[in-house]
Formats: structure tokens, sequence, C-alpha cells
């Protein structure tokens, strides 16, 4: 069974330092002794632990030595429409356990109202989400909660690879659209997904006008969450099978 992975600020000095709800957790919840071994991570390498001290809200560990730390499958950033904040809660959760890079949240044009607005508030809690869903998927560190931004200026960014989720029929597959060997460059991706309403007639072809590319999931009508997750983990997983070759 693999160890529980902690994410920590730092490692100094052959030491790191696990605080407030973690520490708590480790304390409390797993009723964790001086002794026992975990693997930390500060988001630049892993090592394997010993916890060297419990204190009220701290929890000290030494270092015992360094851990591989493989690669991402894939750098991948997520532009997600806004949706109600439970669903979006689940979002953040799941793309952050397939390894997403970035979660940006997007305002659309069938947004609900309130939403775009309301975010910022959010993204403490969105990054608390991430955090936890890190640890639990063992990787080296959580993505990127940014800004919440228009469509515009999700469009604007530079990518090695673009994809535009439609719910319309007439999109190519996306499993059909990843190439099999990326071009020189394509290190980055991005996904923009939809909201609920779905997307309209001038937002496609903004998109198409700035050169992403229109992609499917086939003609079931999946919720908006339902269908960010499943392209996430179509790219993730061809990133990784990638590398069995």
């Amino acid at each position: 069974m693999a160890r529980r992975r902690f994410l920590v600020e730092s490692i100094r000095d052959n030491a790191a330092e696990l605080r407030g709800d973690d520490a708590r957790h480790l304390a409390r919840v797993l009723r964790a002794v001086p002794g026992q071994r975990y693997e930390i991570s500060d988001g630049a390498s892993i090592h394997l632990a010993e916890i060297a001290a419990i204190e009220k809200d701290r929890v000290v560990f030494r270092l015992l030595e360094k851990l591989d730390a493989p690669a991402p499958l894939i750098e991948l950033a997520l532009y997600a429409a806004l949706i109600k904040f439970d669903r979006f809660e689940w979002l953040v959760e799941k793309a952050t356990e397939l390894g997403v890079a970035a979660i940006v949240p997007l305002n659309a044009a069938r947004t609900e109202k309130g939403l775009f607005e309301a975010a910022r508030k959010r993204a403490q809690r969105w990054q608390r989400i991430a955090h936890e869903s890190s640890q639990q998927a063992r990787r080296l560190g959580p993505p990127r909660i940014a800004e919440p931004c228009s469509l515009k200026a999700a469009l604007d960014e530079p990518h090695g690879l673009r994809y535009f989720l439609d719910e319309q029929p007439g999109a190519p597959a996306l499993l059909h659209a990843i190439p099999p060997s990326p071009p020189s460059g394509a290190d980055s991706i991005a996904l923009i997904t939809g909201p609920e309403g779905g997307w309209t007639s001038p937002e496609r072809s903004a998109a198409a006008d700035a050169g992403w590319t229109s992609v499917s999931l086939g003609p079931t009508i999946l919720r908006a969450e339902t269908a960010t997750v499943a392209a996430v983990a179509i790219l993730t997983h061809a990133g990784w099978a990638r590398r069995l070759e």
C-alpha cells in the first residue's frame, strides 16, 4: 500500500513542517506518532520523511531520502466555464486528481448571472480542494487556480495544442484530434469547456477564428462538469499511453 503524501510549503535543513488542517488531521484523525513515515512534497521534490515531533497545530518531519518525482503526463491548462459552485467544486476535485496543471474559471455568455462576480470569493476554497485532492492523488503539487477570466482572454492564450469542447454535432472526436506524435512546441495543451446552456454561435465563431480546434465527446448530452472531466481524462490518458510506447 502506498504511503500517504502530504504537501508542505518548503523543505529546509533536512526538515519540513506541516501546519493547519493537515497537521491536525495527521495528529488527531490518523493518530500519528513520532517515528512514523510519510512522503512529503514541496512542489519541486518528494522525500520520504519521518515524524520528529507533533505539536498542537504543527507536525515536524525529518527527511530520510529523496524519492523519484515522475514528470507530469501533460501540461494541461483547463479553462472551465463557471457552473453552480457545488458542481464546480466537484470539477476542481476531479480535474486535480487527473493531473491538470491549471484551472481557470471562465465567464461564458450563458454562465449563470452572478457566478463570475462571486467566483473571486471562492478562490481560497477551490485552492483548498485542489490541495487536498493533490495529496490524495499523490501529485507533486496542486494545480494553479487562476483568476476568473472572459472567453476572449482565454482564446488569446498561447498553447501548443488548443481544444474547444463543443456539444453540437459535427465536431471531430476529441480522441481523433489528438496527434499520435505531438508537433514541436506542443508540450502545452489547453482545453476550453462550456457552461450548462452550451456555447452561442458567436462564441463558436470566435474560437474558430482564434485557431482553436473544435472537438466533441459524441452525441450524448452531458452535464458540463461530466463533459469536462471526461475530456480531461481522455487527454491525460493519451499522454500516459504515449509515454508507454
